[in-house]
């Protein structure tokens, strides 16, 4: 199986710089929590991952069926557990313009099974993606 690597490097004392790819991402808490607000925090960023991922497989799905849907936005909303500290449930909203709301809810379907992200998350916490 092939594997997928990120390397981390630590920058100061309270910010990490992830190499992915040619891509850079700084990783800090707010300053309010001890960082320097130089980027986001792990669990922001894996929110963003989930939302990422599930819209790559999105768009895909959308440009390989030439369908009518664009201005797709995606909200992801992760509800903290107390301890030990991680996310109970998260929720993602699609949002978009779309002629036909059925070939889109399918769609979302479709995306969520493909994503990485959804897929190793499901059974550890209460995922759920709905369209509004």
């Amino acid at each position: 199986m092939p594997t997928v690597t990120v390397n981390l490097k630590q920058v100061d004392d309270a910010t990490t710089a992830a190499r992915i790819r040619q891509h850079a991402v700084d990783i800090d808490r707010p300053a309010a929590k001890g960082g320097h607000d130089k980027g986001a925090m792990g669990g922001e960023l894996l929110l963003a991952s989930l939302g990422g991922c599930f819209n790559s497989n999105l768009l895909a799905a959308i440009r390989a069926r030439e369908l009518d849907i664009e201005d797709i936005a995606i909200e992801v909303s992760g509800e903290l557990a107390e301890a030990p500290a991680r996310f109970s449930a998260i929720h993602m909203v699609v949002r978009s313009g779309y002629a036909d709301r059925a070939a889109l809810e399918k769609l979302v379907v479709m995306s969520e099974r493909a994503c990485i992200v959804a897929n190793t998350l499901k059974g550890s916490v209460d995922l759920k993606v709905t369209v509004a």
